[in-house]
């Protein structure tokens, strides 16, 4: 099945990875954006948590300005704030709760107001007036001038001062002659009169906004609307009476919106947002998290450091369940939502360079982010619908998923094997160890079949070879198809037997097959009993779950009870079960970024300082990889030992060698050995950097051979190495090497998607 690379220029063709409505309904799930708990209950819409996090970090000023958007006077409203935000602090649930209006008036005494740089720049033509005193009053005349309207307040007092004094007697006279600041540095005029109805006639027409207080409300015969604040049948502005600093604050606010709105021409009534408090989705664990007490002052009021102190016990609520548990996500700094917006746009907007193809295939497909998520976001399905879409619309590049595509290919060719157990025709079962068990432990696999072969009735038989995960990975469907057609002939040839699978994710993918039973070897060994000479570690071993088996309770209790006949003592990680973590393989990651394959294989060593046991044979591989002491639950069984991890030419030469043993030793049957007629030797950097590259020692093999068919070679002077190359498929390859007494030694090579041609 050749693999073509498709045209670097070509038309585009489209197809919609989802409707708008799908992915609105998929990005919906995704909670991290929702507000805190604090948040919600303030209908302000105060950041609390930045504003908490800025004081943990001793930025007064800065928790000064989150504080300031929601109020031109913040000692006026954090000094007589009701804070229904503490009542929805999360800590209340483990211990007291954050002293939030206390950090309200830290940030307002030790913050540093920045200057509004051009505050007056831009006043606005259309005037307001304020008629009358109070909270209210002065409120609407606050967030007026912050709109850069020019503002004459009536009222009985002179200045700012004054006016706001006698409205918020409650507050600390130093925090209100600084919020006093706030009008007189703007286009703000005091006029001293007795406020009378008379006084309201005469002056009210000179301006396009009028306000009233609420107390001088009813003497101008108004009633608020309490949606916009609006009193329609009079055309001011206004609120009730009687109401908390909170509750004026907010009222004001939105008056001021309704004015602005009228003044443009606009409706009062559209585009206004979400007003007041909302409920907020957001989820936070509280695991892990211990008690504690808020930090005391007299009165309430904090020192610098008594607030940075109390700001600290804040847990800084947030949705992160998913970030915690997969080294993907964590990568690219990332939550789900923003995410799969990034990967449609790459997918369906986007026409030139794709910047998200490498996120999109470092994705390990392994659905962990469903089991840790609470409302179940599946990354998983977003980046194989991308996936998929771009290999359809021809926009999928072919370099990332080339080698395991290829590998595939040849797992279910040169190294595909299909026999019925010598002496049946047809059998009753048929053993399916999966490609990567063949290329990390060819011992094992050959154990494995030789006890089925002699303890189940009726007949094994054998195939080696790929089940299709690897292009069900890649998007490549058509490659998936006639994988899942070739497979399901070959078993229909064996009679339609139990498939006995020796991987998860290979009982998975062949459990898609109709009329075909697929059980797990684990299910069979606790049948018919574990043969003789089964042993278990000597040292106590965490058990990897599979990310094959997430969800498949049944299978992990079945590898547990195995383990524990075995005499094994096993410790359970924090991530495990149905939240372990991918080794790095699943979804080729470590094929498309092996960076971030990495990072997964790290994470799922972190968790114990123990050996590892598994039953995915492509995670024993990873995690050997990584240093740790790792064994396949079979390895054990069988009392083989894989030893240390091969590189990517013994995996292959792996499943050559145990086709053409079993062929041998079981069915009689002689394959002959390739030879190439040269001998080739590798220098350790050599087989490091081909390894690192995905470089097999067959390519080089090819290209010597092509070198020697046809002279092409390039000698360097300085080294005295010899540079030879050969396109093969997609991609040509270059060898350094040095002529030997019986053949070549290689030093070096590397690969590039290029083509050489010669005039």
């Amino acid at each position: 099945m050749p693999i073509e690379e498709r045209e670097s220029t070509h038309i585009y063709h489209q197809k919609k990875m989802f409707t708008q409505e799908e992915l609105f309904e998929k990005e919906s799930r995704c909670v991290h954006e929702e507000p805190a708990y604090c948040s919600a209950a303030c209908p302000l819409k105060l950041d609390v948590r930045a504003m908490v996090k800025a004081e943990a970090d001793g930025d007064f000023s800065a928790a000064l300005t989150l504080y300031g958007k929601i109020t031109p006077f913040p000692h006026i409203l954090s000094s007589g704030c009701e804070a229904p935000c503490m009542e929805k602090c999360r800590l209340l649930d483990v211990g007291e709760g954050i002293n939030i209006p206390a950090l309200e008036r830290a940030a307002a005494s030790f913050g540093d107001k920045s200057p509004a740089r051009g505050f007056l720049q831009y006043k606005k033509k259309k005037t307001a007036a304020v008629f009358g005193a109070g909270l209210f009053a002065a409120f609407f005349a606050g967030e007026m001038a912050r709109k850069n309207y020019p503002v004459t307040i009536y009222s009985e007092y002179s200045d700012a001062a004054a006016f706001l004094s006698a409205a918020a007697a409650f507050a600390d006279a130093e925090g209100v002659r600084r919020d006093a600041a706030t009008l007189s540095n703007a286009d703000v005029v005091f006029i001293k009169a007795p406020l009378t109805p008379e006084l309201f006639a005469a002056e009210r027409d000179k301006y396009d906004i009028v306000c009233v207080s609420p107390d001088f409300l009813a003497a101008v015969g108004g009633t608020p609307d309490e949606d916009v604040c609006l009193c329609r049948d009079t055309g001011v502005i206004s609120a009730p009476a009687g109401v908390g600093v909170l509750d004026a604050a907010f009222r004001a606010r939105k008056a001021a919106l309704t004015a602005d709105r009228l003044a443009q021409g606009l409706s009062p009534d559209n585009s206004r947002g979400e007003e007041g408090c909302v409920t907020t989705r957001l989820y936070t664990s509280l695991d892990g998290v211990s008690p504690s007490e808020s930090v005391k002052a007299p009165g309430g009021i904090y020192t610098r450091e008594q607030a940075a102190g109390e700001a600290s016990r804040c847990i800084q609520c947030r949705c992160e369940e998913c970030l915690k548990g997969c080294a993907y996500l964590r990568h690219y700094k990332k939550y789900p939502k923003k995410l799969t917006r990034e990967i449609y746009n790459n997918t369906n907007i986007i026409m030139g360079d794709h910047m998200m193809n490498k996120p999109t295939n470092a994705c390990a497909l392994c659905g962990q982010c469903t089991v840790t998520c609470p409302n179940g976001y599946d990354m998983a399905e977003i980046c194989l619908a991308a996936r998929r879409n771009m290999v359809t619309t021809d926009k999928m590049p072919l370099a990332p998923h080339e080698f395991a595509l290829n590998d595939l290919e040849f797992s279910n060719t040169r190294a595909f094997l299909c026999r019925p157990q010598p002496g049946f025709i047809k059998c009753r079962y048929v053993f399916f160890p999966g490609c990567q068990a063949a290329a990390v432990a060819p011992d094992t696999v050959d154990a494995a079949y030789g006890d089925l072969a002699a303890r189940l009735p009726g007949g094994v038989g054998l195939i080696l070879g790929c089940c299709g995960a690897i292009a069900e990975w890649a998007g490549r469907t058509a490659i998936y198809d006639e994988t899942a057609k070739m497979l399901r002939d070959s078993l229909h040839a064996l009679g339609d037997p139990v498939v006995v699978a020796g991987c998860p994710t290979c009982a998975k993918m062949l459990s898609r097959y109709e009329n075909i039973k697929v059980v797990g070897i684990w299910d069979v060994l606790e049948d018919i009993g574990l043969p003789q000479g089964a042993r278990g570690l000597d040292t106590p071993a965490a058990m990897h779950d599979s990310c094959g088996a997430r969800g498949d309770e049944h299978t992990r209790r079945a590898i547990r009870d195995i383990a524990q006949k075995m005499g094994c003592t096993l410790v359970e990680t924090e991530y495990s079960g149905d939240r372990s973590p991918c080794c790095g393989y699943g979804g080729l990651v470590q094929y498309a970024n092996p960076e971030v394959a990495h990072e997964m294989t790290a994470q799922c060593v972190s968790r114990s300082d123990t050996p590892y046991i598994t039953y995915c044979m492509a995670c024993r591989d990873r995690i050997a990889r990584e240093g740790r002491v790792s064994r396949h639950i079979l390895e054990l069984v069988y009392g083989t030992d894989a030893g240390a991890p091969p590189d990517i030419s013994a995996k292959r030469y792996n499943r050559l060698e145990l086709k053409r043993r079993l062929l041998a030793q079981v069915w009689g049957e002689e394959e002959p050995c390739m030879d190439c007629g040269f001998s080739v030797s590798y220098t350790p950097e050599a087989e490091r950097l081909m390894n690192e590259r995905m470089i097999l020692k067959s390519d080089v093999l090819n290209t010597l051979a092509y070198m020697r068919k046809t002279g092409e070679a390039v000698l360097d002077g300085d080294s005295g190495l010899v540079l030879a190359r050969h396109r093969d498929g997609n991609v040509t390859f270059w060898v350094k090497l040095e002529e030997t007494d019986g053949g070549y030694l290689v030093h070096s090579a590397y690969s590039h998607r290029m083509n050489v041609v010669t005039r």
